[in-house]
């Protein structure tokens, strides 16, 4: 039976910080009342004329680096994004051009912050299916772009970043199930109300546009039920686990998540304070992160989940 396993991890933030005290210069809002809220300190900001597709390709090449394999051995690229650099072709294809991966499929999923994870089980599917053999899954976004600097209730969390993994097909068990899930009722709770029409954005707002108690109480909900789900399905305990990996939305969102889960903080990975929400990227970047820097090891066992948009959401069990 096949299995997918990751092989190599990889991520890039733009060189631009912006701090909360650089926010403080631009909104009504201070440091003390960004932390309390979100534990956020500072986000990543891509420069003008810097893409999605440029962020992804670093954090790409970090990965099949660190798989130690070739981009023309790559026959999959599935790529989460919410802030394509064109309406098409894909981020995917741009990113495969790039590469030099041209002898792969390639297409880009849209689960906004859940888009990982999306992107991470549609490629198992193929690799377990046995007609892939190995996939370049990547999570990037420029959300910056769909920001309204001046909402202070919005404008806090968000950066830009990109993440990826390399996946292979494997005799011994990698991602052990993945649980995704959507639910469009809630449509406009988290939203970009706007559209393309005759070469011209239309639409009520082309910025994020959020209500915040609803969504804080159905990520807690949906990431804590996906994850268990994930647990029960494996026969695992919370116990069993070294590491859990959330979507970094904020700080209160992750601690209630874990208290659910009824793991200790020090077995949660959190990243959200450096990078801010990342949306498509979070999930990788703060896995890429907790690899370099030694707490992820090889044959841990590691709990992914998010929620997005959508709403969408889902969790995937792994052994690294």
């Amino acid at each position: 039976m096949n299995y997918a396993r990751i092989i190599g991890t990889g991520s890039h933030l733009p060189e631009r910080v912006l701090s909360n005290a650089d926010l403080e210069k631009m909104v009504d809002t201070s440091d003390e009342w960004i932390v309390t809220r979100t534990g956020i300190r500072e986000r990543h900001i891509a420069a003008n004329g810097e893409g999605v597709v440029d962020l992804a390709l670093q954090a790409a090449t970090h990965a099949l680096q660190a798989a130690e394999v070739a981009a023309d051995s790559i026959d999959l690229i599935i790529f989460a994004t919410t802030t394509p650099d064109r309406v098409f072709p894909s981020s995917a294809c741009l990113l495969q051009q790039k590469l030099g991966a041209t002898q792969c499929a390639a297409f880009d999923i849209q689960a906004v912050c859940t888009g990982f994870l999306y992107a991470l089980g549609t490629a198992e599917k193929f690799i377990r299916s046995g007609s892939h053999k190995r996939a370049l899954v990547i999570g990037a976004e420029v959300f910056s772009r769909l920001v309204d600097w001046n909402d202070r209730g919005t404008c806090v969390l968000f950066g830009d970043g990109a993440g990826a993994v390399v996946l292979e097909a494997s005799e011994e068990p990698g991602i052990y199930s993945s649980h995704l899930y959507a639910d469009g009722q809630y449509s406009n709770s988290l939203t970009v109300n706007s559209y393309v029409a005759q070469g011209q954005l239309q639409g009520e707002s082309q910025f994020t546009r959020m209500q915040g108690g609803e969504v804080f109480k159905a990520a807690v909900n949906n990431m804590a039920s996906s994850a268990l789900e994930a647990l029960r399905s494996n026969e695992f305990n919370a116990s069993d686990l070294d590491w859990v990996i959330p979507h970094q939305a904020n700080t209160r969102i992750i601690q209630a998540v874990s208290k659910k889960l009824k793991l200790p903080q020090e077995k949660v990975i959190s990243t959200v304070a450096m990078h801010g929400n990342t949306s498509a990227a979070s999930v990788p970047l703060a896995l890429d992160t907790a690899v370099r820097d030694g707490r992820v090891q090889p044959e841990q066992h590691l709990l992914l989940t998010a929620m997005g948009g959508g709403f969408t959401w889902g969790s995937a069990l792994l052994r690294f």
